[in-house]
Order: structure tokens, then sequence, then C-alpha cells
């Protein structure tokens, strides 16, 4: 069977791709989910509060493996299209070694600071203690929160598409059970549900690092993990991080905008933040598998470009964006339609499933228009270069 680079039909390459990606974003998303709901069965608003209160770190944490993660995936699927493949095995080097150095500093700066930082992002009297106890056991995590998270991108770029999405599900479903021994079985509350989120982490961290190490020792010079083969140079740092610091921006100022707002939401008490916490956990799903339709298509994206091929390159673009624009006004319709019984999943007090189930109404309009902001955001990161309205009208033109 062709690799899924030289597969002809486009919309199949695109399901190929796609559809791996958007189940390893599900089931990301219902980790998330999981710990709510483990959390919420503690009938306690305050420690829902402080998940919700800390969900911007750990996107921020995840954010900064992005920037080898993303970055690299973009340079090494452009220079596989080139037929340079040695450049491609020092770069994944780099990647790796370059997220593993950013999580130990991670992991020592978070610990020293998480009171400070419970404090910047909104913790009050009532959720301090669950929040300082959440953010101790995710620092601790950080470097396999980073290698993880960085990994999935890079076998992607490499078509390790199988690989890639069995680490992501082997992590989160190993997540989702230690949720429910440590938070229901343990009582250990807040600490348990990022307890039970890093060792998810850990275990996919080293079954990433088992198949690379498979794939070295086979001869695969895509794959170079020994300290020898460490050898970056200015021009690759510089390829990589151009494209990796913007990806991970977006998602930095987005976590940075939930802080801000749960630092508002926080004025009416722990209630109103666990019910935007629960309506915004819900509102995830159209939002992480339109992210990981994005995702999986950017390697197919750089390999094209790399390669030459403008007219696989445009209709991929155009199959995505019908694909989630589809996708997400399904959500929209179902989320406007069935809001308060979502909301009653989690919660059991009358006043707060209305509220949340307003909050959900309001969050899932911008669903239809995810799929084209996530596509064209994630084909410019593929491309290497700088969004403008010139290249924008590109995308289209050919074919």
């Amino acid at each position: 069977m062709a690799t899924v680079f030289e597969e002809k039909n486009i919309p199949k390459a695109i399901m190929r791709v796609g559809l791996p990606a958007m189940l390893g974003q599900l089931t990301t998303l219902i980790y998330n989910i999981a710990d709510t709901f483990f959390v919420s069965m503690t009938k306690e608003p305050a420690m829902i509060a402080a998940v919700t209160l800390c969900a911007p770190i750990l996107l921020i944490i995840m954010s900064i493996a992005c920037i080898f993660g993303m970055g690299g995936s973009s340079v090494i699927a452009r220079l596989l299209g080139e037929d340079k493949k040695k450049e491609a095995g020092t770069t994944m080097n780099f990647c790796v070694y370059a997220m593993t150095a950013a999580g130990i500093v991670t992991l020592t700066m978070g610990l020293l600071f998480s009171k400070p930082l419970a404090q910047l992002i909104g913790a009050d009297e009532a959720n301090m203690g669950y929040t300082c106890d959440y953010l101790k056991y995710i620092f601790l995590g950080a470097p396999f929160i980073m290698i993880a998270n960085g990994l999935i991108h890079l076998l992607r770029s490499a078509g390790m598409i199988k690989e890639s999405t069995i680490g992501l599900v082997l992590g989160n479903a190993i997540n989702i059970v230690l949720d429910y021994v440590f938070i229901v079985g343990l009582h250990w509350g807040t600490a348990g549900a990022a307890l039970a989120t890093s060792l998810g982490f850990v275990c996919a961290s080293v079954y990433y690092i088992v198949c690379m190490i498979r794939k070295e020792v086979k001869g695969n010079e895509l794959i170079q993990l020994t300290p020898s083969h460490f050898k970056p140079d200015t021009r690759m740092v510089k390829n990589v991080v151009t494209i990796g610091v913007p990806g991970a921006l977006i998602t930095v100022l987005m976590s940075v905008g939930n802080i801000v707002l749960n630092n508002f939401i926080g004025i009416y008490g722990s209630d109103a933040v666990a019910s935007y916490g629960i309506a915004y956990k819900i509102d995830m799903v159209p939002v992480m598998l339109l992210v990981g339709l994005a995702q999986g298509i950017t390697p197919l994206l750089g390999y094209y470009y790399g390669a030459g091929e403008k007219k696989r390159m445009s209709d991929t673009m155009k199959y995505s964006i019908g694909y989630g624009v589809t996708l997400g006004a399904i959500f929209t319709v179902c989320f406007l339609l069935f809001s308060r019984p979502l909301a009653a999943i989690f919660l059991h007090d009358e006043k707060l499933v209305e509220q949340t189930g307003f909050f959900l109404r309001i969050l899932c309009l911008s669903a239809p228009m995810l799929g084209v902001i996530n596509v064209v955001t994630n084909y410019f990161q593929a491309l290497g270069v700088i969004c403008s309205k010139r290249q924008l009208n590109h995308v289209f033109s050919h074919g």
C-alpha cells in the first residue's frame, strides 16, 4: 500500500491522516471531561473551579512543546518532500532534546512559583489549596507532557501516523483509569486528577520513545535519538522556532484569555467558575475534533509544498475546510438543542445546570468557523510562511 504522502485520492489521504488525529484529540478531550466528571462526583464546586482555573496552565505547557513539535513537524515534512532525509533526521533529533530541556526548566520554575501562579490565575480562599495541589503534580509531569505532545506532531511528519495515534490513545486511556482510582477510590481530589494526567503522559512518552528506538535500530534515518546526532545549526533552529513560536502563541493567548475570563467570572464565586468550566469542556468536543483534522493534514501540506505539488495542496485545503465547516455546524445545532441535558450530566443543582446551559449555547456559536480558522492556520504553519491576504488567495487559485 502506498504511503499516505503518495496517496493520489485527496479525500482518502485526508481521511488517512485526519481521522487518526481526530481520534487522538477526541480521547484527549474524553480524559479532560473525565477529570471534570470524577471531580464533580465530589459535589464540591471549589474542586471543579480549581480544575477549571488550572486548565490554561496545562495548555501553556503543551504549547511550549508545540514550539518544537509543530515547528519541527513543518520543517521535517518539507524536507521529506524535497527528499532530504538526513537533514530531516537531524531536525527530529534536535526537537526531541529541546523539548526535554524545556520540560525540565518548566518543572523547576513551576514548583518554585506555584502559589503566586495560583493567585495569578484567579484562585481564591475557597479553592487555593485545591489549585496548588493540581499545579504541583502537573509541573512534576511537565517534561513528559512536553515530550508526549511534541512527538505526536514529529511522528506524524515522519509518516508514523499509527504510532502517534496509539500513543495518544494509550496515555489518555491510562489517565481515565487512574482518574477513577485516584479521585473516586482514594479520594485524592484535584491532586489525584493532576497525578493521573501526568502519569498518562509518562506512559505515552515511554511508548513513543520505544517506538523510535525500534525504528532507529532498524536503520530508519529519520529517527535518530542518540546524542551523537545532536547537531543543531543556526539555520535549523531558526526554521523550527520561527514556525513553532507563532503556533504556540495561539494556544498561549487563548489560555491567557481564559485566565482573564476566569478572574472576572471568579467575582461571582466558585459556582460560576465551575459552570463556565463545564460548558467550556463540553464545547471543546468540536474544537478538539477540528484541531485534530487540521493537525492531521499539516504533514500532507508540508510534503506537497516541498515536492512542488500545488494542485494537491490546494485540493487538500478545499476538502478539509468543507469537512470542518460541516462538522462544526452539526455540533452547533446539537448544543443549541441539548445544552441543558448535557450540563445535567455533570451538575445536580438546577440553577447551575441552567447557567451552564446558557454558557454552552453562547460558546457553540463559533464552531462552524473553527473549521476554517484551524485549517488555514495549519496551512501556513506547514508551509513555513507568515499569513497574508495574497498567500491566502494562493491557496485556492490552483487547480
